[in-house]
């Protein structure tokens, strides 16, 4: 059995903010792979979230973010299950960090259903141009637009997006991650992201 010390349990901890036991197990389980182990934490995790995701979330909180100087304001509302952890200071950091990356990544929505049709088509329209300009089969461009619009969807829908402060996990993956720990169902409500001069996306 591979011998789990106190400094690998620490920089697990650090790198996943997780329980020492879970740590420990994780470890234990990865063969003490570090990477292995931040993996096995984080599918529990989403095991945890996924078994909470039906709870009703009607606590929370409302978060404004202005970014220096004043030119991107972001209000972005958090649903959690109770009052208590929408008063912890873990709730509210998570909120606030939420805030700050929707002000950095600029999502055109929470979800894809939530980009407008208009900017899906105008992108679709775009991609399927450039497609055509390869003068490649019909089937090949379809499957040339579908990867592009991927691509464009991972980039604009807050929750594929690659969270800015650790560009390895989504912003969903985040979601989880805090789930598992604070024990309750969360959610993204609703956001607008205020741009100046610019146009508000939400």
């Amino acid at each position: 059995m591979v011998e789990i010390n106190a400094q690998m349990i620490k920089e697990l901890r650090t790198r996943t903010q997780a329980g020492v036991m879970d740590c420990k197990e994780a470890l234990q389980e990865a063969g003490a792979d570090m990477e292995k182990a931040i993996d096995f934490l984080r599918k529990k995790g989403l095991a945890t979230a996924l078994k909470r995701a039906g709870r009703e979330t009607s606590e929370g909180l409302v978060h404004s973010y202005i970014h220096t100087g004043g030119k991107i304001g972001v209000l972005v509302e958090v649903n959690c299950e109770t009052d208590f952890v929408a008063k912890t200071d873990e709730f509210g950091g998570f909120v606030k960090n939420l805030a700050m990356h929707i002000a950095a990544a600029k999502p055109l929505g929470i979800r894809r259903e939530d980009v407008p049709e208009e900017v899906v088509q105008r992108e679709e329209g775009i991609y399927r141009a450039q497609a055509v300009e390869t003068g490649k089969p019909e089937n090949i461009l379809d499957k040339i637009v579908q990867g592009k619009m991927e691509k464009f969807y991972k980039e604009s829908c807050l929750l594929e997006q690659q969270y800015v402060r650790n560009p390895d996990i989504t912003v969903q993956d985040l979601i989880h991650e805090t789930v598992a720990k604070a024990g309750e169902n969360m959610g993204i409500r609703r956001f607008v992201r205020y741009q100046l001069g610019g146009n508000d996306s939400h």
